[in-house]
């Protein structure tokens, strides 16, 4: 697939600061499932892009703007072709051994309920012992399809019975450490169906190292292995590390956002 992708996040202020700084995690990077064709990021203020990789080998880019700031308007553009892999991550940028992500992390953290559930999973392999996490947290859980509903814990969400793309990953992620798998948190974008009933928004899933396969990508939230539609931009241990934007700002008040997001098959448009 060839996946056009329009992502904007609109910033507004009651009291404009007199400053922000922000990291942006929203360029995605090659791989053996995506090629990307081109990719802009355009920030409407007086700023300097810096480009870097953190520890996992995210691309990241990050600016501070002076104010006072009114609005401030952060877009992503670009179009990535895309290929089946089955839900393998193959040559993608790893920094860390495998190990580095059974280390729990704020937002995956199992409890009782959790480990319960982990301990339930029957198969006679990790392997099948995952996809059986993957069927049952997408039968359980509610997918709440509204973006606007923030990230939560593992825990409170899988309490709650209703999660967002975010938290079923999370979800996943706490109990497959709990199995003594390593698995993080990818963040991204997936091209669905105008009829799907989704709205379009930033996606996520996870990934989950087995040492005969290596990562396998696991999104509980549809309840299948990632495939051409999903396009992989950053992974960490949870979302923390991996959001598409986080910041902070001096002085002002009354922050209101908006995002817009467009992803769209630019073969069959």
């Amino acid at each position: 697939m060839r996946i056009r992708i329009q992502y904007e996040t609109v910033y507004t202020y009651a009291t404009p600061p007199r400053s922000v700084i922000q990291v942006l995690r929203m360029t995605p990077r090659n791989h053996e499932g995506q090629h990307v064709i081109d990719w802009r990021l355009d920030i409407d203020a007086n700023c300097i892009l810096k480009a870097s990789e953190d520890g996992f080998g995210n691309l990241v880019h990050t600016f501070t703007a002076m104010g006072p700031i009114p609005q401030l308007i952060v877009s992503a553009e670009g179009e990535v072709e895309t290929f089946d892999t089955s839900g393998f991550v193959r040559n993608a940028i790893e920094r860390f051994p495998p190990e580095l992500y059974l280390r729990q992390s704020p937002l995956a953290i199992a409890d009782e309920r959790l480990k319960a559930l982990a301990t339930s999973m029957e198969g006679d392999s990790d392997h099948a012992r995952l996809h059986a996490l993957l069927d049952t947290l997408h039968e359980k859980l509610d997918f709440d399809t509204d973006p606007t509903h923030g990230v939560t814990t593992a825990a409170r969400a899988y309490a709650a019975g209703a999660a967002v793309a975010a938290d079923f990953a999370h979800i996943f992620i706490a109990c497959a450490r709990e199995m003594n798998v390593p698995a993080r948190f990818v963040s991204g974008h997936i091209a669905l169906p105008e009829d799907s009933g989704v709205r379009h928004a930033a996606h996520a899933w996870a990934e989950a190292y087995i040492p005969d396969y290596g990562w396998i990508g696991f999104d509980p939230a549809l309840g299948k292995c990632p495939e051409e539609s999903h396009v992989r931009v950053a992974c960490a241990l949870d979302h923390l590390g991996a959001a598409p934007v986080r910041g902070a700002q001096t002085g002002g008040d009354g922050e209101a956002l908006d995002v817009r997001i467009n992803v769209v098959d630019s073969q069959n448009q």
